[in-house]
Parts: structure tokens; C-alpha cells; sequence
């Protein structure tokens, strides 16, 4: 990491004067790659829908948005991750849940960051904003809104820690680099006028445990509802090519091995209910390799769909299913439990992290004893039996994720 640039000092005599009409600028690695890209780019399209501009700066651009600018290259990933397999000692595969931030793209020379009033921070790792060009933005006299779609922010080098520990390398022999690195953030983070959102409750109260000067708010992800909503169950099963008449669960997750995704508590939680007539839909990279080393499953009630094209055909699947299940046991607002309850759908999940403030057990879905495969297929039977869950879902994110609601607290955040 540049010393220079991490620690360097700007002195303002008089901080910019926010213009008649307020910019803000969204900064986000990916625009469709990932939950918090997804979450950033859908608070873009709920602010300017409501009146504010908004464009969202990325270093990958996935669509052809006019709002949406691109910047930079891979290098500052490639050095950033380099830098940290050389640190860690440890192979390119075992770093992912690990950012120095030591190289970013530059974010300050581009026309959209100096135009804007508001500078809006979601998921700016692995190469997009270092430490020292945070160090600069705050500096600058700008206000910043970051939203915290894990960990990172208020910790050190790490993503997620175990249950929500806040000391989570205490023994660990490179404890130094996380204590180093959450010492100059916060040393950053005085340096300006910023404010923390977390998408749950959750993220905002360890966020307000390890920094507690800070001003941290919560505010929900919004989800686009004219196009998740509930749709004919019947034409979308043929859609998919789904049995007309079975129980249907849904899984998906970006990769299925990732063990904070916890496949394999729903695989032992259909163990206990392989008497019902429940089958198991898929979505997500690797699916195949997991599933080919099930052993006393009936593999025939599970349904592989090795890709969704976009969201419309995301929410057609959503509507398909008679529960969605998100096992995870790391997790802050999944976009998905939105999603499908914004379809009519109820949701299963363990008492992890931001879950169980989307679920209402025993009202809209069911919040299932945290790694307890056999009370998540309890929840599981239980969704399939209250058919009336599925207004109640849909009711409940109606009232919590709407984009006209999101966008005037942050609209709020912004001008206060």
C-alpha cells in the first residue's frame, strides 16, 4: 500500500457548495455482478425515478444504461489481489473473503465524480476504490452514504466474520493486519462527513458496536416491483419445464459450493422429508458437482437450472415454487428473500444475520434454529401446509421494499 497516498493530508479551507439540484453519484465494483451491485444499481433506478440524479460509476458495465459510466481496468485487482496472497500466504482461491484495498482505479479525475454533490459507496472492493482515494473523497469536503452490504467497511481486511464476532483474529497469526487495517479507516473515517446504512438491522448494529462515533442508519434494499410480483403458477412451471403438480422449493445462490450458503443443511433437511412429495429446484454455479455427490436422495426431484436470463425470468421462477429456502448462515439482506416474497412466495431461512427480520416466523414464512437441518425441514413442511403465507409474503414486501420509500430516507440522508 502507497503511504503516501494512504495518509496524505488535504487541507479545505471552504468544502464545496452542493448544487440547486442534488448529484449523486453511485460507486459500485460491478453493476449486475454480485448482491450488492444488484442492490446499488436498483437504488439508482429508485432514485431517478423519484426525482434525484443518479449515476452510477463501475469499473464493470454490464448494460447499455446511458447513467451508468465505466472506469478502469482489472490491473488494480490483479495487483491488489497479488498483494494479499503474498501477505496471507495463501492460495488465490482461499482470499476472496479478504480486501486490502491497496489499489483502486481513479475514481477522482473522472467528470462524474467531480460534478457530483453526493458520493454513494456500496461493494468498492478488489480494485475499485483504495484506502488513500477514500482518504481523498472524504477529504474533499463531499458527503458520503455508505451502504454496507457486509462487513467490511467497519472491520479490517475480512468480510465476514464468524457469527458476528467482533474479534474474529484474536488468535489468528495475522491478527495484526486486521487490527491495522480497521485503525486506518477509522482514522479515514474522521477525516469527512460520511454516514453508514445498513440493508439490516443486523449489519447497522455491529457496524454501531465496532464504531461507535459513527452515524450509522438502516435502511432496507428496495426491490423493483413491476417486475417481481405474483405471476400463474401453472404457465410458469411449463415455462420451466417444472412438474405441474408436485411441492416445489426453490435454492439459488451465485455459487452453490460456497459453504456460507448452506446447501448442505437443506440436503440433510430433505433427508427427513423424503416420505412427501417435495422436489428441489436449483439455481447457481456448481449445482452439478454438488448435487452428483448426493447419496440417498431421489434424484429425480431435483431440478438442475443451470441459468436464469435476467430478472422477468428470475421472478416467472420465483411464482413457479411453492417455498423459497436461503439457508445461508452469513448473510445481511438477501435480495433474494425479497424478491420472492415480492413474488408471493414464502420463505425458510436459518436465524442468521439479516433473516429474521425479513421473515415473520409463522406469519409470512419460517425462521428455522440456526444450523438445525431438521428444524429447517420442520419449516420447510410447515410453509408447504400454509397456503395463506403466501399473501401475507407478499404484503410484507410491498410495505419493506418499496423504491419510493427507500428513496426518500436516503433523498433524507442525503440533504440532512
Amino acid at each position: 500500500m502507497d503511504g503516501k497516498e494512504r495518509i496524505q493530508l488535504i487541507t479545505l479551507t471552504h468544502p464545496p457548495t452542493p448544487s440547486p439540484t442534488m448529484k449523486v453519484l453511485i460507486l459500485s465494483t460491478t453493476e449486475r455482478t454480485g448482491g450488492g451491485a444488484i442492490a446499488a444499481k436498483r437504488l439508482g433506478v429508485a432514485l431517478r425515478k423519484n426525482g434525484i440524479d443518479a449515476k452510477m460509476l463501475v469499473r464493470d458495465k454490464q448494460t447499455s444504461d446511458s447513467w451508468v459510466y465505466a472506469k478502469g481496468t482489472l490491473l488494480p485487482k490483479i495487483l491488489e489481489r497479488l498483494s494479499i496472497m503474498a501477505l496471507l500466504f495463501k492460495p488465490l482461491r482461499k482470499t476472496w473473503q479478504y480486501d486490502l484495498a491497496s489499489h483502486g482505479i481513479d475514481i477522482l479525475s473522472t467528470k462524474e465524480y467531480r460534478e457530483a454533490d453526493i458520493i454513494h459507496l456500496h461493494w468498492i472492493n478488489q480494485g475499485l476504490l483504495s484506502l488513500g482515494q477514500l482518504n481523498k473523497i472524504l477529504l474533499s469536503g463531499k458527503r458520503v452514504v455508505w451502504t454496507m452490504h457486509d462487513e467490511w467497511p467497519f472491520r479490517g481486511i475480512i468480510h465476514y466474520t464468524d457469527e458476528g464476532t467482533n474479534h474474529p483474529l484474536t488468535n489468528n497469526p495475522i491478527a495484526w493486519l486486521e487490527r491495522r487495517l480497521f485503525n486506518i479507516k477509522q482514522e479515514i473515517y474522521q477525516r469527512g462527513n460520511i454516514t453508514f446504512v445498513g440493508c439490516s438491522q443486523w449489519i447497522s448494529d455491529l457496524a454501531k458496536q465496532a464504531m461507535p462515533q459513527a452515524r450509522v442508519r438502516h435502511i432496507n434494499n428496495c426491490i423493483p416491483q413491476e417486475i417481481f410480483f405474483p405471476q400463474d403458477v401453472k404457465a410458469c412451471r411449463e415455462a420451466f419445464a417444472l412438474p405441474e403438480n408436485a411441492k416445489l422449493i426453490l435454492f439459488t445462490c451465485q455459487k452453490v459450493t460456497d459453504k456460507r450458503k448452506g446447501m448442505s443443511y437443506l440436503l440433510e433437511a430433505l433427508q427427513y422429508l423424503q416420505s412427501k412429495d417435495i422436489h428441489l429446484v436449483v439455481v447457481g454455479g456448481e449445482a452439478e458437482q454438488v448435487l452428483n455427490s448426493v447419496n440417498g436422495l431421489d434424484k429425480s426431484r431435483i431440478h438442475f437450472i443451470p441459468y436464469v436470463n435476467g430478472e422477468k425470468e428470475m421472478a416467472r421462477l420465483y411464482s413457479a415454487v411453492d417455498c423459497f429456502v436461503t439457508p445461508s448462515l452469513q448473510d445481511n439482506l438477501p435480495n433474494t428473500i425479497a424478491e420472492a416474497m415480492s413474488c408471493g412466495t414464502p420463505c425458510v431461512g436459518f436465524n442468521a444475520g439479516g433473516i429474521p427480520e425479513m421473515i415473520t416466523h409463522m406469519h409470512d414464512g419460517y425462521v428455522a434454529k440456526y444450523c438445525d437441518s431438521q428444524d429447517l425441514a420442520r419449516g420447510i413442511e410447515c410453509a408447504l401446509s400454509h397456503p395463506e403465507w403466501k399473501e401475507t409474503a407478499l404484503n410484507s414486501a410491498r410495505k419493506n421494499y418499496s423504491e419510493t420509500n427507500v428513496a426518500k430516507l436516503y433523498s433524507e440522508i442525503y440533504t440532512h
